[in-house]
């Protein structure tokens, strides 16, 4: 029995109470592979507190963190110090109150951190793991921007607007789907099409269930398909909006 896992893991959004009830839920082991496809911070409360849970989990378990959005507009806010009324509306203020409580050794150990960021994960089964999407028809080696591959959404657009009946080898079915087995992808909450579970479009698989928002967090075998979700994340911060 091949007791080797690839999990993935959605946008936590500074929802760590909910992130350590999931992967207490999934029973991870040493043997796993985690991939979480970005978006620590900004939304809840523990912004601070779930970056350092991070990096301790990653002194026990092969943990693989990628770029999302939001962490790249922390790390712009850290190291600059510039005003974003827009990132301060999405979740951002939240997380600036956060490092105000915390000392200039963890933020540098933050910052270490938010670099260290991968933009995206391919596995030996051609598979693609990253926060966003990618618009080059060749796929992610040839992207011209790199801010696309955590900020893109056409990706899943293009997949859910797909004609299910269209062939793989017909002449007009997307070439950016072909390039890879499975693409796996967080940023764009199914919540938006009135779902809280991964949904699956031609083969784009989407794991933020809205853990920012009303949805869970989820922990997602790509191997099996099972998946593990933890309450509606807001529930453990019942004083605070999130991002709602």
């Amino acid at each position: 029995m091949n007791t080797k896992r690839t999990l993935v893991v959605g946008d936590i959004h500074s929802g760590l109470q909910a992130l350590k009830q999931v992967l207490e839920k999934a029973a991870i082991t040493k043997e796993d592979t985690i991939i979480f496809l970005g978006d620590y911070i900004d939304g809840w409360s523990e912004a601070v507190e779930t970056v350092n849970y991070l990096l301790k989990l990653k002194e026990k378990y092969n943990c693989i963190y990628l770029r999302g959005n939001h962490d790249e507009l922390c790390y712009e806010w850290l190291t600059c110090k510039a005003d974003n009324p827009t990132w301060f509306m999405h979740g951002g203020e939240a997380t600036t109150i956060s490092y105000g409580n915390a000392s200039k050794e963890t933020k540098d150990i933050h910052l270490e951190f938010y670099e260290s960021l991968e933009n995206y994960y391919l596995d030996s089964e051609n598979r693609l793991f990253l926060h966003a999407g990618f618009t080059n028809l060749k796929g992610i080696a040839h992207e011209y921007f790199n801010k696309t591959l955590y900020w893109d959404r056409t990706l899943w657009e293009l997949a859910l607007s797909l004609n299910t009946d269209l062939d793989e080898d017909h002449l007009h079915y997307p070439q950016r789907l072909k390039n890879y087995s499975e693409i796996y992808i967080g940023h764009t909450p199914v919540t938006r099409i009135g779902k809280t579970t991964p949904q699956k479009a031609a083969n784009v698989w989407n794991i933020d269930t809205g853990a920012a928002f009303k949805g869970p967090l989820t922990i997602f075998n790509t191997d099996t398909k099972e998946y593990w979700q933890s309450d509606p994340v807001y529930t453990f911060y019942p004083n605070e909006t999130g991002r709602n």
